[in-house]
């Protein structure tokens, strides 16, 4: 039966005490209505949250989540759960920290532990090139009121002990965030999803979207495997599949995608209590609540939808990871995946209307997308609800493409985090 009660520590207890049979479902499996107010495509972290600021702050209940296959199982559940706000442009410090402040309180939002911890991200600089770059973003940072700290090697060191600074780039310094941190991926979107519902969210699984039909520029009906869906408005929320499905509706959209690889470690005890990146040297880690060390580096070098590992950037991760902190050596990898991250051409995203009246799309997220969830979901909400895009999303509309107003994030997104 479902019908959620708000979780609690007395209810752990009790529910500990009956061998836990008495929890209810989290969300419901329902039959897809014909019509729906808003239909979201995509039931990732975006897509979910998006369905519940629909409901929550605009009051629209009557709303579909359709996912292809099982909720979080694309990017959501293929990313390194990191969060940070420490860009260049202030189009994008005003967007990513929204998404850090909604993450602070986002387990009370949602009565659903994500697992939050601002244990801070150090982007380190290996050249006067790094040491100009973390600078210029520093002060644009601080400049739009959002924490930063630049830092000689020797702070480095002391807030990372671990670290080797000589290595084959010497380590120059870096750049901090303290707000910045990680969160547990799967309970981002799982807390969504089970808010949505209670508020009158549909949520559909295993229902792939197959095609439009569009009628006087408009799309009348989403044709799935669970049959036709009509709806007033459609987000595309499907991270590294948005071509193929605006595809669909006949737009083609200015993206790449490519595959994005990661893998874990062995558990070891506490050992690194803040998220390290390089981008000269290509690498970033931090460890997880249960030891294990995760550990990633940028997008492969050709476009492709696999949501699989390969052995050469096992070997080109491992050896900068090694170059930092050497005890990497002797550590034993545990598992390896891939996701598919949509690339723009000036690495920030797309929140847009679209040339067809009633299709937006939320996409490009690029490397970026896990840290912008609840930032992204709030901001789409208010665009399909008013039927104009939010001030945070304007400068990140399609017609950028057409007038070259882009929002170049080519360096401080050059690293995949």
């Amino acid at each position: 039966m479902f019908g959620n009660k708000r979780y609690s520590l007395g209810k752990l207890i009790r529910e500990s005490r009956d061998y836990h049979t008495g929890w209810q479902q989290a969300w419901p499996d329902p039959t897809p209505k014909k019509h729906y107010d808003v239909v979201i495509i995509g039931g990732g972290g975006h897509g979910l949250g998006t369905a519940y600021y629909l409901a929550k702050e605009h009051g629209i209940t009557n709303v579909a989540v359709i996912e292809k296959g099982w909720l979080g199982g694309g990017n959501t559940g293929r990313n390194t759960t990191i969060i940070r706000s420490n860009y260049l442009q202030p189009e994008s410090i005003a967007l990513y920290d929204h998404s850090v402040k909604l993450f602070e309180t986002l387990s009370e939002e949602l009565n659903y532990n994500i697992m939050f911890s601002s244990r801070s991200v150090l982007h380190l600089a290996h050249t006067m090139h790094d040491l100009h770059e973390v600078g210029r973003r520093g002060h644009s940072i601080w400049a739009n009121g959002v924490d930063s700290e630049l830092l000689s090697p020797a702070q480095v060191k002391a807030k990372v002990p671990t670290i080797n600074l000589n290595t084959r780039f010497p380590i120059m310094g870096g750049l901090l965030q303290r707000r910045a941190g990680n969160a547990r991926h799967d309970a981002v979107a799982w807390g969504y999803a089970r808010a949505a519902a209670e508020l009158g969210v549909d949520i559909i699984q295993q229902c792939a979207v197959t095609g439009f039909t569009v009628t006087n520029n408009k799309i009348s009906a989403i044709e799935t495997t669970k049959g036709n869906i009509s709806a007033g408005r459609v987000g595309a929320v499907v991270a590294g599949h948005a071509g193929v499905v605006a595809g669909m509706a006949g737009l083609r959209l200015p993206l790449e995608s490519f595959p994005l690889q990661a893998f874990v470690s062995e558990p070891l005890k506490p050992i690194l209590d803040c998220v390290v990146m390089s981008g000269t040297v290509h690498v970033y880690a931090s460890q997880s609540d249960k030891g294990e060390l995760v550990i990633g580096a940028g997008s492969d070098h050709y476009v492709s939808y696999a949501q699989r590992g390969s052995f050469n950037l096992v070997e080109e991760i491992v050896h900068p990871m090694v170059e930092l902190f050497p005890f990497v050596s002797r550590l034993r990898m545990l598992r390896q995946w891939a996701g598919i991250v949509d690339v723009t051409i000036d690495r920030s995203p797309i929140l847009s209307k679209t040339p067809v009246d009633n299709f937006y799309v939320n996409c490009g997220w690029g490397t970026g997308g896990f840290k912008a969830t609840p930032g992204s979901a709030n901001v789409f909400a208010a665009s399909l609800a008013g039927d104009d895009m939010h001030p945070f999303a304007k400068p990140f509309s399609l017609e950028r493409f057409a007038t070259g107003a882009y929002v170049d994030e080519g360096a401080a997104s050059g690293v995949a985090h």
